[in-house]
């Protein structure tokens, strides 16, 4: 089995033995055909695993296995868009209300210009074991995209092209890159295996910074003008005022769950989730507080392990392994 790419990382942690065999056996397949399938309209897609999640203006998009990508305007219906690709879809990324990417498994990358409605592919090679894990959307014109083995790939044509990106100090270990934001001040912040963090100014040069963690970072979120918080394995999240300064003050998250993904709430708080439901609210200043997430029917519940996160109408929208979830109340 390959090293967890953020599907692998979400199944050996909280999928049974079954639902992982079937992951890879459908992810193999698609890559021994070498040509891209469209995507099943799956009735019960909206409670299969889900891999990410953001909102394009008023709606809200998600992706995840066998390339689904559901639509929702309220957060209770969602639709399924058709999708030219089976590959499973670990990131979504829009620029504005109508243009966003996707990408997966086969090195697959989708657009759309009608906020998720349909969907183009831009990019496929399935012969080139190297799965997207993360996209950024920078405009509607611009895109990066980041994967294993050092996969990093940009646009600046609104995906006509999609090129290799020459990083030689952050890709000559073939290192892979699991998450790219943009911090507040325009700054690009890549995370990656091993404690690899990277900064660019302008998306083409890219510097490696000293790291300050040896084991995999799953995500990041921006935090004041020139910093940022990081988080991975076994429940390990750090936070700077500036990404460059190289200090990095360690959280007490109270787990050793994994975190995968995250987002900014009201307010100056920011959530994290992961691994077996794993919910952690944190302040500005760093203070953490475990979150116990309420159902609609104002009793806890087990969530699954969780893959992404948005705050909604005073609540969360949560994604992962049991699909589309509502929490009423934003913990």
């Amino acid at each position: 089995m390959n090293t967890p790419f953020k599907l692998l990382a979400l199944a050996l942690v909280a999928a049974s033995p079954a639902t992982v065999a079937q992951t890879e056996a459908a992810s193999g397949a698609q890559s021994r055909d070498l040509q891209p399938r469209a995507a099943e309209i799956a009735p019960l897609a909206v409670k299969s695993l889900l891999l990410d999640l953001t909102q394009a203006g008023d709606r809200l998009v998600a992706v995840g296995d066998r390339g689904s990508i559901l639509v929702s305007s309220d957060g209770v219906i969602w639709e399924q868009s058709a999708v030219p690709v089976q590959a499973t879809l670990n990131t979504v990324s829009f620029a504005n209300a109508q243009n966003g990417w996707a990408g997966g498994h086969d090195q697959s990358i989708l657009h759309t210009a009608d906020g998720g409605k349909t969907w183009t592919k831009q990019h496929f090679n399935a012969e080139d074991s190297k799965p997207v894990l993360s996209v950024l959307a920078l405009d509607a014109q611009r895109a990066i995209a980041v994967g294993a083995y050092g996969l990093l790939l940009s646009t600046a044509d609104t995906g006509k092209t999609w090129s290799a990106v020459e990083a030689p100090s952050l890709l000559d270990e073939g290192p892979h890159l699991n998450g790219v934001i943009r911090l507040n001040n325009g700054d690009l912040f890549i995370v990656g295996e091993t404690g690899l963090i990277g900064v660019s100014s302008n998306g083409t040069q890219w510097a490696r910074l000293k790291q300050p963690y040896e084991g995999s970072l799953f995500g990041a979120l921006a935090h004041g003008n020139k910093g940022a918080i990081i988080f991975g394995l076994r429940g390990n999240a750090l936070m700077t005022s500036d990404v460059r300064s190289g200090s990095w003050k360690r959280l007490n998250t109270q787990t050793v769950q994994s975190l995968f993904a995250g987002s900014a709430l009201p307010g100056n708080d920011v959530i994290l989730v992961g691994a077996d439901g794993a919910m952690l609210r944190v302040t500005q200043d760093g203070k953490v507080r475990v979150a116990n997430a309420v159902n609609l029917n104002g009793k806890s519940e087990g969530y699954g392990t969780l893959s992404g996160v948005l705050p909604w109408k005073a609540g969360l929208i949560v994604v992962g392994e049991q699909g589309v979830t509502r929490v009423p109340a934003a913990p």
